[in-house]
């Protein structure tokens, strides 16, 4: 049997990144974990996650030629993620990927070991934390709270994450998760 996928996903400002982050440092000794890193096309200096940055250009290249395992359009960006994951699965690694919600439906086609993994908060808490980043206008907050709202009633999630206390409380809920559900055997 193939190793899980872990696909975590969750409304921009949930603290999804946040939390990845904090598992992939502290699971980076285990030989059966690995993070895949994205490729998105926004600059490597944005802030948030640690990606990859690709011209628009470079994308559609590496998309025709087939090099990603999933990809998807979001908020004017594309991501990916490598086909690199298909060898750490065949060899029995645990893979975590940072998904999209809109996207599940095709993740799970192409992965049915896939194992969805939701980071949710509060609206209330969501809106506070994309109004204290400064990114976004009132009416593009407005919009993300919306489409979380919309993306929250058609999911279905095997697990939760409630991503409300701090950062160690949330990031020990996420290793454990992963590390339940791999086969121990990280690369990151």
């Amino acid at each position: 049997m193939p190793a899980p996928l872990i696909y975590v996903v969750g409304a921009s400002g949930s603290g999804k990144d946040s939390l990845m982050q904090y598992a992939r440092e502290r699971l980076a000794k285990h030989p059966g974990i690995c993070f895949a890193h994205r490729y998105i096309t926004r600059p490597a200096d944005a802030g948030g996650e640690n990606h990859i940055a690709l011209s628009t250009d470079e994308f559609a290249a590496r998309t025709q030629a087939n090099l990603f395992a999933l990809y998807w359009q979001s908020h004017g960006l594309s991501y990916g993620i490598g086909i690199e994951i298909n060898q750490w699965l065949a060899k029995g690694v645990t893979v975590v990927v940072n998904g999209s919600r809109e996207y599940l439906p095709m993740a799970r086609q192409r992965y049915p070991e896939l194992l969805p993994v939701l980071v949710e908060v509060s609206e209330t808490t969501l809106r506070d934390r994309l109004s204290a980043r400064s990114r976004e206008t009132a009416e593009q907050i407005e919009q993300r709270l919306q489409r979380n709202r919309d993306l929250r009633l058609s999911g279905s999630f095997s697990q939760i994450i409630r991503n409300e206390d701090t950062l160690e409380t949330g990031g020990e809920a996420l290793i454990s998760l992963i590390q339940a559900h791999s086969k121990a055997l990280a690369c990151a």
